[in-house]
């Protein structure tokens, strides 16, 4: 197989920036400067072939690059192509190939961050410096972003600069990114390729039982420890209905269609289950989520404490954020205080339109029976931050992969790796969205 530039410097410069230790661990103490170096890395190849950036620290270490390519139209809007830098730590014990080494065995890439998500910026690093070395114009203006801080949230990457510098991504209606395009079995011969046109929202609550503290040989039915864990207890076993959200719905139609099957809302996570890996993603995006997380009271056996305290995770489809709130409230109770701590609203694209076409259009050229298929992403990524600037955003980094290849389950996990003729595919298809979009 003889390589395109494109596609030798797509590998290559995904390996150079597996090799970038750029963990963020989440404070600021201990992060180091990896993602302002793999920002600096990228800024440099970007320059190399006359491509003007803007390179962003908000503080030490926490570096980010921002480029434009002019399109040919200037009335259509701006297309943001964004790939965070950082990536989760690791315990180098529980790998048995070099999570920073980006050593390939057996067709396989292995590295932290092979698929979260330094495979989509090496890959668009390299698709931009294709375009520019070509002279190939796109249709529309392509902010290619490449972001700090995605594992904590954004606060120092997408969320800084959405709030402080918005003007380069002025004229932007879309953005692309993690996490979708990897294919799953459709049915045998045929691939599916996941986009991602909606997310969940995710939000934490705290809740607060209180009483008074006494001797433990006295112990009441209204003391704080029974309060709270019959209130963790209804929680962690409600199950919130099925939501036929419009990705979801059309998800279950495509694969409905193709295998025969008609998905039922009473027992979709058994249907669901027959799909495989997949079939998991799909079921955690099917309803509203509150999981209990952490639990605290007292520290002495011997002593009833004045208070007990849980944390709740919980995860909420686009428009069914107080719906959510409502019922975790009501199955706490009402001697139960119920606090919120923190949220990131969920977000929600139109699941047709032209881009759509253009990412349908691009990924058959490659694989004339694939087909794209929407659903909601039961996590986040920083669409969620460009949301604020009125952009629609979509997760679509294209691989094909081995129909036993489970890419979702890659991320954040020991030994991440991607195949090495995936992320061939991720080039042209890539460059092929980007020409025409």
């Amino acid at each position: 197989m003889t390589l395109s530039l494109l596609e030798e410097e797509a590998l290559g410069f995904v390996r150079d920036l597996i090799r970038i230790d750029s963990v963020n661990t989440g404070d600021l103490k201990t992060i180091g400067d990896g993602e302002t170096r793999a920002a600096r890395f990228v800024q440099s190849l970007l320059e190399e072939v006359g491509i003007e950036t803007s390179f962003v620290e908000p503080v030490a270490g926490r570096g980010s690059v921002i480029a434009r390519l002019r399109g040919t139209d200037p009335d259509a809007g701006a297309l943001i192509v964004h790939a965070h830098l950082d990536v989760v730590p690791v315990d180098a014990a529980d790998w048995t190939h070099p999570p920073f080494g980006a050593e390939i065995a057996d067709g396989l890439l292995y590295g932290r961050g092979a698929v979260d998500m330094k495979n989509y910026a090496g890959v668009i690093l390299a698709v931009a410096r294709h375009f520019a070395r070509s002279g190939i114009r796109p249709r529309r203006d392509l902010i290619f972003a490449f972001l700090a801080d995605e594992e904590s949230g954004g606060v120092w990457g997408a969320s800084w600069l959405v709030d402080n510098r918005p003007e380069l991504f002025a004229g932007a209606t879309e953005a692309i990114s993690e996490v979708g395009g990897f294919s799953v079995p459709l049915v045998e011969g045929r691939r599916a390729y996941l986009l991602a046109t909606a997310e969940k929202g995710v939000g934490g609550l705290r809740l607060t039982a209180r009483g008074e503290a006494g001797h433990a040989s006295r112990p009441l039915p209204s003391d704080p420890v029974p309060q709270l864990a019959g209130a963790v207890a209804r929680i962690g076993a409600h199950r919130f209905p099925v939501v036929r959200t419009p990705a979801l719905a059309r998800f279950l139609e495509v694969f409905g269609a193709a295998r025969g099957v008609t998905f039922t809302d009473e027992n979709l996570d058994a249907e669901l289950e027959d799909l495989g890996f997949v079939g998991r993603v799909i079921a955690a995006a099917a309803r509203n989520t509150a999981a209990p997380t952490v639990l605290r009271a007292g520290d002495k056996s011997n002593i009833i404490p004045g208070s007990a305290e849980a944390i709740v995770d919980y995860r909420a489809l686009p428009d069914g954020e107080d719906d959510l709130l409502a019922e975790v409230a009501r199955l706490a109770g009402e001697t139960v205080e119920v606090e919120s701590l923190r949220s990131m609203h969920p977000i929600a694209s139109p699941i047709d339109g032209p881009f759509i076409d253009a990412i349908s259009a691009a990924l058959t050229a490659e694989d004339p029976d694939g087909v794209v298929v929407p659903y909601l992403l039961p996590a986040s990524t920083d669409n969620k931050h460009f949301a604020r600037l009125g952009v629609h955003g979509y997760g679509f980094v294209p691989l094909r992969v081995p129909d036993d290849f489970d890419v979702y389950g890659q991320f954040h996990s020991a030994d991440e790796c991607v195949p090495v003729e995936s992320l061939y595919f991720s080039a042209r298809v890539t460059a092929g969205i980007f020409t025409t979009a």
